[in-house]
């Protein structure tokens, strides 16, 4: 008899847990399924495990009796519960752990229009349609509650699922996507903080355990600040943090989510909070991000999106009135997150085209609002169960309308929700964010990288959105002749042969960076061979929609000043990277005094550094003039522009010299005007005699009027017959400066560089670049050569 019941009891624990992973894994394999189906349809991941859901739940294949014998226990219902649980807390603390926050500072007041527009509508559509609904889903008890849910039903916006539908698409690195990822979040923090406002003041503990939650939550918030801060000054010689620590980080997560779960508050705004506030710098950090994203990404989330799917129960559909309930509520939430969203765009000036696209994203539905009619509402209002069945099957209809509605539009006008900002010449203002793409091979390139960040970030008004690359050859495995135990402890892992030495000295780089300029870089990695390597760089760049890549100049100084070559598939992977990015490139040539180039030295030194940009003509020269208007905003780098003319034009304007008044600041206010008026009334003679090009002239009287009047920018012309002129006069400046930034080529014949070598060694750095990256050409600064986009200007140009 005992026996018996001992195996009762076992039949009883294992069966939920067998039948769960059963699901689990019944869901993966039809969402791999149908993603395949519908990905080329167009439609995203999200879709497609939902789908998978709806396949394997009582809609589905459990209807049949065996299978829902198995899969709906009686003591299974809490498994459920605690497993997902789970998957909320780790995927809420990684997606406030990726939230960018200075993006929301400066789009404060865009983000709060759109999210509070479209609360307030959909606040306005549940408070006229809940008496409609409550009469038709014959609810009888809390009726003031039951109000409030399906306002906040219709006002709510799922996250998760608009961050998800976003990466799946690949437009969350656009303007338009992450101002939908980010309203998204505040709309979903508002609803929460209502809903647990609801709950506290109907429990009448809202003071109590109210006030032990927030302590709580911002107590975790700073342990987890020196935490951080211990935990990457340990083991400096390991790239990420040690298991125990990384779950001794999660305990605390987890710990402080139970406290708020026992306390019938819900836990999301706790989790996401402690996320955000997470300090973003260092080895802790990157840890974080490292073991969860993967995990989250490709096991939690389609699991908790098929898991939306499989609750629904489509037989309660079995009368046209409880259609009816359904449509009314579908049509509600579209109705009021479209008006809203509307409103708000137009308000904020935004086009047309983008505002739908933004309404039907925050439309997504799928995360809180299911615990608005679930566990978490118990105390709440005991919601019948067709009630539940029919409010449910609206939240899951109106992700499934609104995901392939967006995917639609994205691939009806691709081409407007593009990358519009390929080169810095189109940009019109220095103010607005930069995203830039800097590859590194090794930390030896890490310094002059680092520092050019440093340089375009300009000023503090300059927003910076900087992700560094690892590139990393695939080296083909070698084979040896040992049994695994006898390899030494630096054998045992494949990291040496993908940048495992590497990685160190580009993080601890990276740290050193980011402590100094409080700028944050988003690091990424490449492994492939460097036949194929290009490709992953282009494909990234076009993904992350950045404006620039900057690449390292694959030769080296030594300590005797010349040039050593490295390896070929450096220079071919760059060559390639030239011919196929898809935005502007520029590539560093890292030079100096005894081998220590100067320019690296704007980081860890109060060393001001003279940057001189040579302007020839021609649409790399104007890229490269576009660049030095962000470099010359850094505090600490005096910029002078250096056009060189033929000396034919002499004859219709004087040389002229027009200098920053970073280093006159004593000179009088009237000379400095008069020397920008003379310079202008050159370039107006300069243009009426066709002497340069008109395009070129239109583009450098906007860059004084807007940059060298200001006296943020120096302006030195000189005057040259011919090739051997311009090397003379390059040599006499070479000493001066600490970095030479200069265009590639697209300058036609002009006689000022043609001939300029005999032989070029590095074509791929054009004429100028060429010569000053030499080791025969002695100078002390590095040299930064720039190629536009060449399809740029068909966006738009400085003249649009």
């Amino acid at each position: 008899m005992d026996a018996t019941h001992r195996m009762v009891c076992q039949e009883d624990f294992f069966n939920p847990l067998t039948s769960m992973a059963m699901q689990v894994s019944g869901i993966l394999v039809i969402s791999h399924f149908f993603h395949l189906v519908l990905k080329a349809f167009g439609q995203p991941g999200p879709i497609a495990q939902i789908f998978a859901g709806l396949v394997l739940g009582p809609s589905g294949l459990s209807n049949i009796p065996k299978v829902r014998e198995f899969f709906f226990q009686s003591i299974s219902a809490d498994f459920y519960e605690i497993f997902g649980l789970f998957c909320r807390i780790i995927f809420m603390f990684l997606i406030g752990l990726e939230t960018d926050i200075p993006y929301i500072k400066r789009n404060l007041r865009a983000v709060s229009a759109l999210a509070y527009s479209g609360v307030v509508f959909g606040f306005i559509s549940g408070l006229g349609g809940s008496f409609f609904l409550y009469r038709q889903l014959q609810e009888r008890d809390f009726k003031f509650t039951f109000v409030f849910i399906i306002m906040l039903i219709l006002a709510y916006t799922a996250s998760p699922v608009v961050i998800r539908l976003a990466a799946e698409l690949k437009f969350d690195t656009s303007d338009i996507g992450r101002m939908a990822i980010v309203t998204s979040l505040v709309i979903e923090m508002s609803c929460l903080l209502i809903f647990n406002f609801i709950v506290a003041f109907n429990s009448g503990k809202v003071l109590k355990y109210g006030s032990y939650c927030i302590f709580l939550s911002f107590s975790v918030v700073i342990i987890n600040k020196y935490l951080a801060n211990w935990f990457n000054k340990r083991n400096q010689n390991q790239k990420y943090l040690k298991n125990p620590e990384f779950f001794f980080i999660l305990s605390l997560l987890v710990g402080s989510s139970m406290f708020f779960e026992w306390a019938n508050y819900n836990s999301l705004m706790n989790c996401f909070l402690i996320g955000l506030l997470f300090p973003k710098e260092g080895k802790t950090a990157r840890t974080l991000v490292h073991k969860l994203t993967y995990s989250v990404h490709n096991f939690i989330l389609p699991i908790y999106f098929g898991y939306i799917g499989f609750r629904v129960n489509a037989s309660f559909l079995n009368s046209w009135n409880n259609v009816l309930i359904v449509v009314v509520m579908v049509l509600l939430s579209f109705a009021s997150k479209i008006t809203g969203t509307l409103a708000a765009c137009q308000y904020l000036q935004i086009p047309l085209k983008e505002a739908f696209l933004l309404g039907f994203l925050l439309n997504l539905k799928g995360h809180a609002d299911l615990l608005f009619i679930g566990s978490s509402s118990k105390t709440l209002i005991l919601w019948s169960p067709k009630a539940y069945n029919l409010l449910l099957i609206s939240i899951v209809v109106n992700t499934i309308i609104s995901g392939p509605i967006v995917a639609f539009l994205l691939r009806k006008d691709e081409r407007s929700f593009g990358n519009k900002r390929t080169a810095l010449e189109i940009i019109h203002s220095a103010d607005e964010e930069l995203s830039l793409l800097a590859c590194v091979y090794g930390p030896r390139h890490m310094p002059a990288i680092l520092s050019l960040i440093s340089a375009l970030s300009g000023s503090q008004k300059a927003p910076t959105n900087p992700y560094l690359m690892h590139l990393i050859e695939l080296v083909q495995k070698r084979r040896i002749n040992v049994s695994y135990h006898e390899l030494e402890d630096h054998e045992l892992s494949d990291e040496e042969d993908y940048g495992g030495n590497d990685v160190l000295g580009i993080h601890d780089a990276m740290d050193a960076f980011t402590a100094e300029t409080r700028i944050l870089i988003h690091l990424c990695k490449a492994v492939s061979s460097f036949t194929s390597l290009y490709e992953d760089v282009c494909n990234i760049a076009e993904d992350l929609r950045v404006s620039i890549i900057l690449l390292p100049f694959h030769k080296h100084q030594r300590i005797d000043g010349k040039m050593d070559s490295g390896k070929e598939g450096v220079r071919t992977t760059n060559q390639k990277i030239l011919r196929h990015a898809p935005c502007s490139v520029g590539v560093i040539v890292s030079r100096g005094i005894d081998g220590v180039p100067g320019f690296s030295q704007l980081l860890g030194s109060e060393t001001v550094q003279h940057v001189a940009t040579l302007f020839f003509g021609g649409p790399d020269d104007r890229e490269a003039v576009a660049w030095s208007r962000r470099i010359a905003a850094h505090p600490r780098i005096n910029l002078t522009v250096i056009r060189f003319l033929p000396a034919s034009s002499s004859s219709i304007s004087s040389p002229s010299v027009y200098n920053s008044q970073k280093d006159n600041a004593a000179d009088g206010s009237n000379a400095a005007s008069d020397g920008v008026d003379g310079v202008l009334r050159a370039l107006s003679r300069l243009e009426d005699g066709n002497s340069t090009n008109e395009v070129d002239n239109v583009f450098l009287s906007d860059f004084y009027n807007r940059d060298v009047s200001s006296g943020q920018v120096a302006y030195v012309e000189k005057y040259v017959n011919n090739a051997a002129q311009t090397v003379a006069a390059l040599r006499d400046i070479g000493d001066l400066y600490s970095l030479f930034i200069v265009g590639k080529g697209g300058r036609g014949h002009s006689p000022l560089t043609t001939g300029i070598c005999d032989w070029e060694e590095c074509p791929e750095l054009g004429t100028v670049g060429d010569l000053l990256a030499s080791s025969d050409f002695n100078i002390n600064g590095s040299v930064l050569v720039i190629q536009q986009h060449r399809h740029a200007l068909k966006q738009g140009s400085y003249r649009s």
